[in-house]
């Protein structure tokens, strides 16, 4: 009898008091530019607020040009969020590689982020969050 392998089972975690996440709607408008171009633009991004990390602005995928971005194999896993998947923005150059990512099927308590996408500070010219 042959035996096959098992999957790792990957932990999922409940945001609570020594985990705290929050999602709040953020009332501004919110402009992501790299390379001289908006990647982009939105008034319904929402603020996650996870522990002691800094906020994130998450847009929703029909505000950015995903023209711009290519996809990449990188993934990772979030016992609080689930699978992230990330793509890079050519226009940024080694820079931008895996500079944005994504919850496509988050865990139940962080749902309100589906569809959305994220941009690592460091990796565009901008995370504008405008009045």
């Amino acid at each position: 009898m042959t035996r096959q392998p098992t999957a790792a089972v990957r932990p999922i975690r409940v945001p609570g008091p020594d985990h705290p996440i929050t999602i709040e709607r953020n009332p501004n408008r919110v402009v992501v530019s790299v390379g001289g171009h908006i990647v982009a633009d939105t008034r319904e991004a929402l603020t996650l607020r996870e522990a002691a990390y800094p906020p994130v602005q998450y847009i929703p995928r029909k505000d950015v040009d995903m023209a711009l971005l290519v996809r990449t194999d990188h993934a990772t896993y979030c016992p609080y969020k689930g699978d992230c998947a990330y793509y890079t923005i050519p226009l940024g150059g080694e820079r931008s590689v895996n500079a944005v990512w994504t919850y496509e099927a988050p865990y139940p308590a962080v749902a309100a982020i589906e569809h959305h996408l994220a941009f690592y500070p460091d990796r565009v010219d901008a995370i504008e969050d405008r009045t």
